[in-house]
């Protein structure tokens, strides 16, 4: 019962913090908004770790993995996001980032040739990005001419995610994840800060109250007690219903965007996000 409360819980709020950033983008610029979230992320990670680094135990993560991690997971992943949110609506992106998987899954087999590709999972890598290209041919292209561009853009977001997972994946296996993730947000939270001050002007956002409470919740909910959580069901939740968590995700999104957003929902692009799902559910299929 615990589990499915927990991985219900993971759904819905993983599945939210799209629209969460979204409505933080009316009032802050997107750097500014991304540091803000991982600086409060950082410290909270910082206390966490102090508390249970020990009780989880593993070592401590190589430097080249921590830097790794802090700019491709947090920095350039999520500064991609924010800026890209701030033109597409919040439910493609997530739909867009849902092919992180099939990153990975090329990756090993062409990069770290630790996973081969079979007939199967190549026709699902397909039609994984058939519905991308479908996505980007109807809604992404209504939108106006740059969106196409931001749409690209937003593509590597998971793409660079997928590179920091092959290299903990191959130099961090038996690392502690509680110190790696403290340590990489926190120098995610100093790039993004850096990148604000670069090309925004931070000290002269006025924050509002929607501003702070998409902050928090992103930073509390949408980071450190999900990223909890989901630490936890590892060791009790069997992979494939793990998985599952990927593919409902994007669904919640979609559907917050459209009801509490006001983003649209149309036949293209459940057509789109179904071919996506769909290539995706082949692509991780094992007997």
């Amino acid at each position: 019962m615990l589990t499915n409360l927990l991985l219900l819980m993971l759904c819905l709020v993983w599945g939210s913090t799209w629209l969460a950033i979204k409505l933080g983008l009316r009032d802050v610029p997107p750097f500014t908004g991304a540091a803000a979230r991982f600086v409060l992320a950082g410290l909270c990670m910082t206390l966490v770790a102090h508390v249970w680094a020990k009780r989880e135990g593993g070592g401590r993560p190589p430097l080249l993995v921590i830097l790794t991690h802090g700019l491709f997971q947090f920095a350039f992943n999520f500064g991609i996001v924010y800026v890209g949110e701030t033109v597409i609506p919040s439910g493609l992106v997530a739909v867009l980032w849902a092919v992180y998987p099939i990153f990975v899954a090329l990756g090993g087999h062409f990069v770290s040739r630790t996973e081969s590709i079979s007939q199967l999972k190549w026709f699902g890598i397909l039609i994984s990005f058939g519905g991308v290209a479908t996505l980007f041919a109807t809604d992404i292209a209504t939108i106006h001419g740059r969106a196409v561009l931001v749409g690209l853009l937003v593509l590597l977001a998971p793409l660079s995610v997928s590179v920091s997972t092959l290299l903990i994946k191959k130099f961090a296996t038996g690392a502690s994840s509680l110190i790696l993730n403290r340590d990489s947000m926190l120098i995610g939270a100093v790039v993004l800060a850096a990148t604000a001050l670069i090309v925004e002007s931070p000290f002269q956002v006025i924050w509002t109250v929607p501003a702070l409470l998409s902050v928090l919740y992103l930073a509390i909910f949408g980071t450190v007690i999900t990223f909890g959580a989901y630490m936890w069901l590892l060791r009790f939740v069997p992979a494939y219903r793990m998985a599952l968590v990927s593919f409902v995700i994007p669904v919640v999104a979609l559907l917050m965007g459209a009801i509490f957003g006001g983003e649209p929902l149309g036949p293209r692009t459940l057509l789109g996000t179904g071919l996506v799902l769909g290539g995706l559910g082949l692509a991780s299929y094992k007997r």
